[in-house]
């Protein structure tokens, strides 16, 4: 997602001259071309991730657009109070773009795995948490948000998936629908496994791109149903809870660290988050429903 990330950026900047880049010292080579060619609108910071966000705020509060880049738990739960403060509670708008969502990262151990990112970010008042799945999701929802004014968080993955699919700010799409009495509901790059999971499972499958603002129109035109969040992080679950008369059950990640190392594939297999693991939980919840 990262060269999506890039190109749209690259493609943006050409007639919006407002658009500046804060790096903490990665994804720093990948945009050599937009350094090249806005030398001005380009500052690496380096590692040091509370000062890109309020220089992030500085820029903006000037008429800036500025994106914030950098390893995801660095610039969510490390700058938490910057963002809060600097960002949100100022009303300065920016937009803030992480990389190694949930265990991208998972050679590198609990330090770089990030889950809890958009459970916080959506607490803090008139963010917008956006998890795109996709590189073609990436794009349209880059393009539809950056300049809105707004604190937009957009949490990238090493890992998109591949399925095609319409992309609306704010809009869930309903993958299967049918007479179940058991409703899947997911977003991210997760949606693979899933899908993999629900074929020819009787049930209905909801996926989303936001998760705030999270889509309650979808979530209440299921509400008659048992929902089942499938997810690899924190914050749709609670999004989804918050819209009354629901019945949800999160099935995810386990209330421990993750203290293995490998690969995504790996650390999905041993905390059940591969189809097959998700297959059976949601066999489970078919035949409690």
């Amino acid at each position: 997602m990262r060269k999506q990330f890039r190109d749209t950026v690259l493609d943006l900047a050409k007639t919006d001259k407002k658009i500046v880049m804060v790096f903490g010292d990665v994804s720093v080579y990948l945009f050599a071309e937009f350094q090249a060619s806005y030398p001005s609108r380009f500052y690496n910071i380096g590692i040091c991730e509370n000062t890109l966000i309020s220089l992030g705020a500085g820029l903006s509060s000037q008429g800036f657009i500025p994106f914030v880049h950098t390893i995801n738990p660095f610039i969510t739960e490390r700058s938490y109070e910057q963002i809060k403060l600097d960002l949100c509670y100022n009303g300065f708008g920016a937009n803030l773009i992480s990389c190694g969502a949930s265990f991208d990262y998972a050679w590198d151990g609990a330090t770089h795995h990030a889950y809890t990112d958009m459970a916080i970010l959506r607490l803090l008042p008139d963010i917008e948490v956006i998890q795109p799945g996709s590189r073609k999701e990436l794009d349209i929802l880059l393009r539809s948000q950056y300049g809105n004014g707004k604190v937009t968080y957009f949490r990238l993955s090493d890992h998109p998936h591949t399925i095609e699919l319409p992309v609306e700010f704010g809009r869930a799409v309903v993958l299967k629908e049918g007479g179940s009495k058991v409703t899947v509901m997911t977003a991210g790059p997760m949606l693979e496994n899933v899908l993999e999971a629900c074929r020819d499972l009787d049930v209905n499958v909801v996926y989303f791109h936001a998760i705030k603002p999270i889509d309650q129109d979808a979530i209440r035109r299921f509400r008659h149903t048992k929902i089942l969040v499938v997810h690899d992080a924190f914050g749709l679950y609670e999004a989804i809870c918050e819209v009354p008369d629901v019945s949800v059950t999160y099935y995810g990640l386990p209330d421990k660290f993750c203290s293995w190392y490998g690969t995504l594939h790996d650390i999905r297999k041993r905390v059940g988050l591969d189809s097959f693991a998700i297959r059976e939980r949601i066999r489970r919840k078919i035949q409690e429903s």
